[in-house]
């Protein structure tokens, strides 16, 4: 999100280089579907950072099964299986994830799946998105390179919030 706003047109991203258009065509994001499921949850589990506590597990499996049924997770599939993916809680204007496979990290994947979590939120009527991380964690420092404000703290998480567009 603070790189110019990602959009898609055709087979070509609007809004970057082309040198990240090119690694962004060799992937391709859509909406899940609920076929996706096992592999989302294998994402989410292969990640070395803001790993699930056997505590939380319960509320995030309550969470995800409502947005498969009533909100969107957006994924990044390449090389034939979803690599990344976000979504946003429009009950209460959070980031509920984003999350790339460690294989896949440091291609852009998250920068192009938030915006899109992000515009869910809006078009719910959200004025501002909220999210929370690991503190010291990578996720940590790129959502204050993203533009990001750190609101303090949350059972030993960091808070970010960021104003969502009007347009």
């Amino acid at each position: 999100m603070g790189s110019p706003a990602l959009r898609h047109e055709g087979r070509t991203w609007v809004g970057m280089s082309r040198e990240t258009d090119r690694r962004y065509r060799s992937g391709m994001i859509r909406k899940a579907t609920i076929a996706d499921a096992p592999r989302i949850t294998e994402v989410r589990q292969a990640v070395r950072e803001n790993r699930l506590s056997p505590g939380s597990v319960p509320r995030a499996a309550d969470t995800a099964r409502w947005l498969y049924e009533n909100g969107t997770f957006w994924v990044w599939e390449q090389d034939g299986a979803v690599q990344g993916f976000s979504a946003a809680d429009p009950r209460d204007g959070t980031i509920f994830a984003l999350f790339v496979h460690p294989d896949y990290e440091g291609r852009g994947i998250g920068r192009a799946l938030l915006p899109l979590a992000c515009e869910d939120l809006r078009r719910a009527g959200h004025a501002v998105a909220r999210l929370t991380t690991e503190p010291g964690s990578r996720a940590e420092r790129f959502y204050r390179l993203n533009g990001w404000t750190d609101k303090g703290r949350e059972k030993d998480e960091t808070v970010f919030e960021r104003p969502l567009g009007t347009g």
